[in-house]
């Protein structure tokens, strides 16, 4: 018998200032470490590191000189779905985008890695401020209880 992990969430407010980020990484890690595979959990905590840092430097706060990040696990038969979404109070220079970043350029890069890493990702609008998401996918972690064991061979 398996036991199908249930649809879970987690949000966070974290200051709007660079330790923002090792805030939310510590947290996310520590949430999601035993439920979703290592090569999953690294992809999410890189992202959420990604749009962390781009809202402190690019995006004004929420009320409060914060940010909130959210997430949420939904596992599938085959693959678990992390969607995480970053939301501030915006910026007067637009929506963030991808844009291009010559080779000695020392910014401009987060949003590639994040595109690169998620399925698909965005900027929503409303009443509290902007937020970007992104959606990572991978396989599901197969739990150590059940991961077969190592066969062992003997000589005779």
């Amino acid at each position: 018998m398996t036991t199908e992990l249930a649809e879970r969430a987690w949000c966070v407010v974290v200051p709007h200032q660079p330790r923002g980020a090792r805030t939310a990484r510590r947290r996310l890690s520590t949430e999601l470490a035993l439920v979703v595979s290592p090569a999953l959990l690294a992809d999410v905590v890189a992202t959420v590191a990604e749009l962390v840092g781009n809202s402190v430097r690019h995006a004004d706060p929420l009320p409060g000189a914060v940010i909130r990040v959210a997430w949420r696990l939904r596992p599938g038969p085959d693959t678990d779905t992390v969607e995480v979404r970053v939301t501030d109070g915006g910026a007067a220079t637009g929506v963030p985008r991808l844009r291009e970043a010559g080779p000695d350029s020392l910014d401009g890069r987060g949003l590639h890695i994040v595109a690169a890493l998620a399925v698909e990702w965005g900027v929503d609008r409303d009443g509290l401020g902007q937020s970007v998401w992104a959606r990572l996918r991978a396989a599901k972690r197969v739990p150590p209880a059940t991961a077969a064991a190592p066969v062992l061979a003997t000589v005779p």
